[in-house]
């Protein structure tokens, strides 16, 4: 609006300027008028140009207009004189007279509206001077189309407008003038309107809108017109504008909801604020007429404590907490009304779905914390079950879990019964923790758990059981007395007195075994004490039962073997049975001269009563008349030469030997041996004296034993050649012709024993051992090779023993 009123305002100016332009054209006329007055000539030159000429247009001859001759403008210097702010360009030409446009002509530029457009000028000769006036009258042509000054122009009619009720409208603009200007106003093909061309008091033309209708906003609530501006040129221009037509709106509608009835479930646990349903009703009028509130209609108490409704939205939410235990259905009355006195209504039938919000309850009526075991079936716990919800989710199912040696049975409705399956161990388990499980079939599934300890008394159904089977215990020989041994245990499944255990000795079944005089137990904790020390050379192992009881009524037992191994201790020292060391006369041993390095001089033979490395034996050379000469394996005592002999080794030579255990400590015998060298086993032999003489003697009667020895070797053996065959008979009749075999008086091994790894002798060899009936001489006989019988360890009868006398003492081995 403010754009059209500025282009108003300045045509206004424009057609005021041109005014004032005209009117100084006109003063200036009048002062050369009145100066030339006396001298210049009234007539006044008229001539006629149509807009939009071209320049250089001829417009007339003013020397001919003014009668003179042809050099006579040039000569007089005859000018054309424009009133100052007047647009006209003229040119004149002095030498032809000719009036020509200088520039293109524009009418509507130049006068605007004004109608005729006349353009004064003056033709002015100098000399003499003179003046004339003229004027160019420039005539419109049509080269503008009307205009209207707004795009769109806007109405706004109210429905109530009754038929022939006009509407003006602005007018158009055409630069045009006269015919050329605005001629008629016509507007586009409707139902409602048409159009008018008025003259106002000034000559202009305006349109004007002729209500034929009546209107109806909620049929059509707008129009849209073309409105047409045309001149009267030849050919015709026009213009056109937008008539919007805005049907105002009159309140002569009432609300409609979209439906009367709706129907809608609630969840009874939907929270406070929960959006149930959004109503909505309408109405064809619009603005103030058409807004609508809404409100709850004829409500109770209940329905307006439990639902609202927002007023502008419709929207119809909870207040509080449904409850469908308590209401399951409501009808809510919705009332729509607008700015006026109109109002439509609806109502809502809403249906409170049962949610499954009640867990099933358990209600215990009878209850047994405690049972025996090995009875039969046995009621455990009497109970009922509940659900306050309805439907799928009050159904109820009960149940417990499936490891266990219980189940429900059903004893009238939602009444059950908890029983035990069969007879219970209370060894296996001794409680059970049983949990009552009540679920509802609802969704989600809600679960009520009831939980609850059985005991299972105990009977006295188990023996005592060991933790072992039989029992070993160890104990050292000649350890002190009342010495704890070790200790036995037993359990038992039962509980309290029935697995109270008390521990005693069974007799033994050997009735030479005097078990009560060598271990005792604790009653109490079956700890097993030795009553007195004990021998491993008399007694390495016995064995007897021990029998734990339990206090039950009727009590039950057991019984468990115990092993006692008593172990070896190193209290025997090693025994030499060859060469025997108790003898009235030491042992000699012959050794030819000729004899080769590792030549087998003679083998120590010893024996430990000791077991395990207290009987491992070991041999040392501790002295020697000739160190070098002879040396003894460490491990079988066999003494051999590690040289050859030569004639200025002595005859004569006196070997100590210790013969020592492993034990710890260790224990140790010393052997003596006397070793003589001869020439050759024919030599003599003669015993050496019983009683040691000085070392001058003893070499000279060494010499003789050795000469008779090696005669007596050399006799032997050409009897052994001769008489191969019954070599046995001869040599058992030998040696009945040289003497009787005895043992000698003291204490003597009655029997050989083999001992693995004892470092004497090895498994493969036993000796027989024979040494003369002389007390006298008590010197070594002969030591063959029998065979090996380890069952009985007796001296052969032949040689002089009693087959009745045994002992305890072993030949050891290597």
């Amino acid at each position: 609006m403010e754009g059209i009123l500025g282009f108003i305002l300045k045509v206004l100016e424009r057609m005021e300027s041109r005014l004032e332009q005209a009117v100084k054209k006109r003063q200036v006329l009048f002062l050369y008028v009145f100066l030339g007055a006396s001298w210049a000539s009234a007539e006044q030159l008229q001539y006629s140009v149509a807009e939009e000429t071209e320049r250089g247009t001829f417009l007339a001859n003013l020397a001919k207009d003014l009668g003179l001759g042809l050099g006579e403008l040039s000569a007089r210097e005859a000018r054309i004189v424009i009133s100052k702010g007047n647009k006209l360009d003229l040119q004149l030409d002095q030498e032809t007279g000719d009036l020509l446009l200088n520039e293109k002509v524009d009418r509507e530029e130049l006068c605007g509206h004004t109608e005729p457009c006349l353009l004064s000028f003056q033709v002015l000769l100098d000399n003499p001077l003179d003046i004339f006036q003229a004027e160019l009258e420039v005539t419109d042509i049509n080269d503008h189309s009307p205009e209207f000054l707004d795009k769109e122009i806007t109405l706004k009619i109210s429905e109530s407008s009754l038929p022939g009720a006009t509407f003006p409208l602005k007018n158009a603009q055409d630069m045009d003038v006269g015919q050329n200007g605005i001629d008629s106003y016509l507007v586009s093909s409707n139902s409602y309107f048409r159009v008018l061309t008025r003259k106002r008091s000034d000559g202009k033309k305006y349109p004007e809108l002729i209500l034929d209708r009546v209107l109806d906003r909620e049929e059509e609530a707008e129009l849209r017109l073309t409105l047409t501006a045309q001149d009267g040129g030849s050919p015709p221009r026009s213009g056109t504008t937008e008539v919007h037509v805005e049907v105002l709106d009159i309140n002569d509608n009432a609300p409609q909801f979209e439906q009367l009835f709706y129907r809608v479930q609630i969840p009874e646990d939907s929270p406070i604020g929960f959006l149930i349903i959004t109503v909505s009703a309408t109405d064809k009028d619009i603005g103030v007429n058409g807004e609508i509130s809404y409100s709850l209609f004829q409500v109770s108490n209940d329905i307006s404590k439990t639902f609202s409704i927002h007023p502008l939205t419709g929207e119809v939410r909870l207040k509080e907490h449904l409850d469908f235990e308590k209401t399951q259905s409501y009808e809510i009355n919705i009332e729509a009304r607008d700015a006026g006195t109109f109002s439509g209504k609806c109502t809502i039938l809403t249906q409170v779905v049962d949610v499954n919000d009640h867990a099933p309850e358990i209600t215990l009526s009878a209850f047994t914390n405690s049972i025996l075991e090995n009875l039969p079936e046995t009621m455990v716990a009497v109970f009922s079950v509940s659900d306050l919800d309805s439907g799928e989710n009050g159904k109820i199912s009960c149940s417990i879990q499936d490891d266990l040696p219980f189940f429900l049975k059903p004893s009238g409705e939602n009444f059950y019964t908890l029983l035990s399956q069969k007879p219970l161990d209370r060894e296996a388990v001794a409680e059970y923790n049983i949990t009552i499980t009540v679920a509802d079939m609802g969704n989600p599934i809600l679960k009520t758990q009831v939980n609850f300890t059985v005991q299972v008394s105990d009977v006295n159904d188990n023996a005592p059981i060991f933790t072992q089977t039989s029992y070993t215990m160890f104990v050292r020989e000649n350890d002190s007395p009342a010495l704890h041994i070790g200790t036995i245990s037993a359990t038992d499944s039962d509980s309290g007195s029935n697995a109270h255990i008390t521990y005693s000795l069974l007799p033994p079944q050997d009735p030479q075994l005097s078990l009560n005089s060598l271990i005792s137990i604790n009653a109490d904790n079956g700890q097993l004490f030795a009553l007195r020390a004990l021998d491993y050379e008399a007694l390495q192992v016995f064995e007897f039962q021990v029998d734990a009881t339990d206090q039950g009524s009727p009590a039950l037992s057991n019984q468990a073997l115990v092993r006692v191994v008593v172990l070896d201790d190193n209290d025997n020292t090693p025994f030499v049975l060859y060469p025997l060391q108790n003898a009235s006369a030491p042992y000699t041993e012959l050794l030819p001269r000729a004899a080769e390095p590792g030549y087998l001089v003679t083998k120590v033979v010893a024996v430990d009563r000791d077991s395990g490395q207290n009987a491992w034996l070991s041999f040392q050379l501790l002295k020697a008349t000739e160190p070098g000469l002879f040396s003894v394996w460490a491990h079988n005592g066999e003494v051999r030469t590690t040289r050859l002999l030569s004639e200025r080794d002595v005859s004569k030579h006196r070997l100590l030997l210790v013969v020592k255990d492993n034990g710890e400590p260790p224990r140790s015998s010393t052997v003596t041996l006397h070793v003589v060298l001869v020439d050759s086993f024919s030599q003599p032999y003669l015993p050496l004296p019983e009683v040691e003489r000085d070392p001058a003697q003893e070499d000279s009667e060494l010499t003789l034993y050795l000469v008779i020895a090696l005669a007596s070797v050399s006799l032997l053996f050409l009897v052994s050649v001769l008489l191969f065959i019954g070599v046995r008979m001869c040599r058992r009749a030998r040696e009945v012709s040289l003497g009787v075999c005895s043992v000698p008086e003291g204490h003597f091994p009655g029997h050989l024993v083999d001992v693995s790894g004892a470092g004497t002798l090895s498994q493969s060899y036993q000796y027989e051992v024979c040494l003369t009936g002389d007390t006298g001489t008590g010197e070594f006989k002969f030591l063959k090779p029998i065979l090996p019988n380890f069952q009985d360890h007796s001296l052969r009868p032949e040689m002089g023993e009693n087959p009745n006398s045994r002992n305890d003492w072993g030949m050891v081995f290597s």
